[in-house]
């Protein structure tokens, strides 16, 4: 039976569709891709071949694969530089220590420390939320 790809490796076409679809929004930035299994079926193809299509996607980081969870599209979009020029918006402000925190700085509850917020957004959705702590004076 003749191939409809005229050389193109099925794999590929599979990477270049799952692509298309996560760069489309139809997968959004950190939902869980289908199994093997539905990918096999509705491709008509091995599972090797769907693994293969897997392992290009993640070698170019459109996607990152978790043992026995299964393959995400990579929620963090803008390192696959599809938005350098964004800018992480960030604050910072003045916060108590709660206990969690102030056992990690050995410090007492209630203790000054010092909140750095980032938050990055791709297309109008946030990507990554990172919250940094540091003492408000360096103890001595």
């Amino acid at each position: 039976m003749p191939t409809p790809h005229y050389g193109q490796p099925r794999y590929r076409l599979i990477a270049d569709e799952l692509r298309s679809r996560i760069e489309g929004g139809v997968i959004p930035p950190g939902a869980l891709l289908p199994t093997e299994s539905v990918l096999t079926a509705e491709f008509r193809v091995s599972r090797g071949t769907i693994r293969q299509a897997i392992a290009v996607l993640r070698e170019a980081r459109l996607v990152a694969t978790e043992h026995g969870r299964g393959t995400y599209a990579n929620p963090l979009p803008h390192e696959r530089g599809l938005d350098k020029s964004a800018e992480p918006e960030a604050r910072q402000r003045q916060v108590a220590a709660d206990p969690e925190l102030a056992a990690l700085f050995g410090v007492e509850v209630g203790t000054a420390l010092i909140e750095q917020q980032r938050v990055t957004r791709w297309n109008e959705t946030v990507g990554t939320v990172v919250r940094t702590y540091r003492l408000l004076q360096a103890r001595q």
